[in-house]
């Protein structure tokens, strides 16, 4: 049983992730144990390949766990229906978007269904939290317009306001910043840093823009062939953590500016 903590809005207890095929199943990774707190921005980092997909699968009960236990704001995710768990996270994800015909205010009340009735019915108070995320992402001349008429950091943002209007206090994001150039990836992620700060949120991205996570984030979840270490940045590349995240024979860790150097 979880103690109950309540700054901590998502911890796992020696949990393991993986897949199952029909004849075995396969772990990606084992013993995790994270505590991520209330207002934190927290990245998720590693090599292609490494199951950081399949981690946060996991975590948002996409596919079930192997092994262990994950609990939000102290409630088993295991034993959370489908509503109770949208009313405690909201997931931005990489797929294509299918309702392209919606208008950005349509997509973005999308986020009130959990707490809707059956009809889709917005309350004022509904429209007051859609307008409320509309007015925090900044996004206000976009609110008219059609998602197809958007570009990707445009709809990236539109994507994180329904987060927002869904009003959970966890927030998980799988690449946010994947097709954006290199603005709007600093862009989008200093925006989940600010929003991590102002709204007390805690929000959780993967992301390959490692360089970016370590000056961004406030802990790090750094998946490795062997290990997942859970730390502040500062602490991660004190640990080294970092060195063997790649082979070194092309690239290299730079511990002074906490970044990647390709090798001359």
């Amino acid at each position: 049983m979880a103690e109950h903590n309540e700054h901590i809005i998502l911890k796992t207890e020696n949990l393991s992730v993986g897949y199952k095929t029909k004849k075995d199943q396969v772990c990606v990774a084992k013993n995790i144990n994270i505590q991520l707190e209330k207002g934190q921005l927290i990245g998720l980092v590693g090599a292609n390949g490494i199951g950081k997909s399949t981690l946060l699968k996991t975590l948002t009960k996409n596919i079930p766990a192997l092994n262990g236990s994950i609990f939000i704001e102290n409630k088993n995710l295991n034993k959370c229906s489908n509503l109770e768990l949208s009313k405690l996270l909201s997931v931005v994800l990489t797929e294509p978007l299918v309702a392209k015909n919606l208008s950005v205010f349509e997509l973005i009340t999308l986020g009130r269904q959990p707490y809707t009735n059956w009809i889709g019915n917005l309350t004022e108070q509904d429209l007051k939290t859609v307008n409320h995320a509309i007015q925090i992402i900044n996004i206000e001349e976009l609110k008219h317009k059609k998602c197809f008429e958007l570009s990707d950091g445009q709809l990236q943002k539109v994507m994180i306001a329904r987060a927002l209007a869904q009003d959970t206090s966890l927030i998980i994001l799988d690449e946010p910043t994947t097709h954006l150039d290199m603005y709007h990836k600093a862009y989008i992620l200093k925006l989940l840093q600010k929003l991590a700060t102002t709204t007390n949120k805690t929000i959780l991205f993967s992301s390959h823009e490692i360089d970016l996570a370590i000056q961004l984030c406030d802990k790090m979840i750094v998946m490795n062939t062997n290990e997942i270490n859970f730390d502040s940045p500062c602490n991660l590349i004190e640990q080294g953590v970092f060195n063997t995240l790649f082979p070194d024979d092309l690239i290299t860790f730079d511990e002074i500016t906490g970044s990647f150097k390709v090798k001359k």
